[in-house]
């Protein structure tokens, strides 16, 4: 089959990858539609020490599920992390810190830029006929930007502030926006700026950031520099919500969170079935956000696509 291949920070399309075989409770899944996200060009600089195929964003349709034939025919996304189910944050509720985990096309786990891989059935979830492969495949990036909702409470009225308008910044704003908070988003290019104009949600360039205003600031720029814009901007005892991630480090004045009370949270997956319902309920359209679809064939122009300054979601099909 053909597919993507990362080895020493190097990517190449090859056509001779074997089709994978779903073990015990494991589906064979055709990609349909596959997303290729800043998370995927941090592990081409290093990220993680990943060997195989990469890609966690997809929009699928299950071929083989032994144990499980209902699924067969079905399409669906799905959940990335693989969890072993038996340690303690497994048996404690908290799956996608397994202590053995397991992602998708990031950590030991072959991922979806191929024209077929595997998934535990466990992890699926079914996409309803009326959303389309296009809105689907945008389903893990949507539970993760809803996440913020789940791990800090806003309201109406609230002051909300989202530095970077990419990818996963737009779909943050999109779902932020349905609280009410009085929100506003770090935005600096003409199409971003268009999306959000669309949407009522107003923008301001990061010199024009009023200091220490923001109740909660959800960093998401993929670059060390965001972190300073959100210090800067969270009022005294506020929330900054850490959405990025990227290789390298960044210096802290830890210091000055203590003596100002800020709270750090760290942000990664969200739930699918809420990123779903989202979207069948038209509440949060991301259709606007794909820029182009390239042939698994075409995948290293897809990823020089997805790097260009500005670019937006850039999908692979089969």
């Amino acid at each position: 089959m053909i597919g993507i291949w990362l080895e020493n920070k190097t990517l190449s399309v090859r056509d001779d990858l074997p089709i994978p075989a779903p073990g015990p409770g494991e589906a064979l899944v055709r990609m349909r539609l596959a997303g290729v996200c800043s998370t995927d060009l941090e592990l081409c600089k290093g990220y993680y020490p990943f060997r195989g195929v990469p890609g966690h964003e997809f929009a699928g349709q299950v071929v083989e599920a032994p144990g499980s034939p209902e699924w067969i025919g079905k399409r669906v996304v799905g959940d990335i992390n693989i969890s072993c189910g038996q340690c303690e944050s497994c048996l404690s509720g908290r799956p996608h810190h397994c202590l053995h985990r397991k992602t998708l096309g990031i950590i030991q786990w072959d991922g979806c830029f191929a024209e077929y891989f595997t998934l535990p059935v466990r992890n699926l979830y079914p996409v309803e006929e009326d959303i389309l492969d296009e809105a689907a495949v945008f389903s893990e990036p949507l539970a993760a930007a809803f996440e913020i909702q789940e791990q800090v409470h806003i309201h109406a009225g609230m002051h909300v502030l989202v530095i970077g308008a990419g990818r996963l910044g737009l779909l943050a704003a999109l779902s932020l926006a349905l609280t009410g908070c009085d929100l506003s988003v770090v935005a600096r290019r003409p199409r971003p700026q268009a999306i959000l104009r669309e949407r009522g949600i107003p923008y301001l360039a990061a010199e024009d950031i009023p200091p220490h205003r923001a109740d909660v600031v959800v960093e998401v720029t993929g670059s060390p520099d965001g972190f300073d814009l959100a210090r800067r901007a969270v009022r005294p005892a506020g929330t900054i919500v850490l959405k990025s991630t990227f290789k390298g480090n960044v210096q802290l004045n830890l210091s000055s969170l203590v003596v100002d009370e800020v709270t750090l949270v760290g942000s990664r997956c969200g739930s699918h079935p809420a990123a779903l319902r989202l979207m069948q309920e038209k509440a949060v359209d991301p259709c606007p956000l794909v820029d182009a679809i390239y042939p698994l064939s075409a995948g290293l122009a897809a990823f020089e696509h997805a790097a260009k300054p500005g670019a937006l979601k850039i999908l692979l099909r089969p």
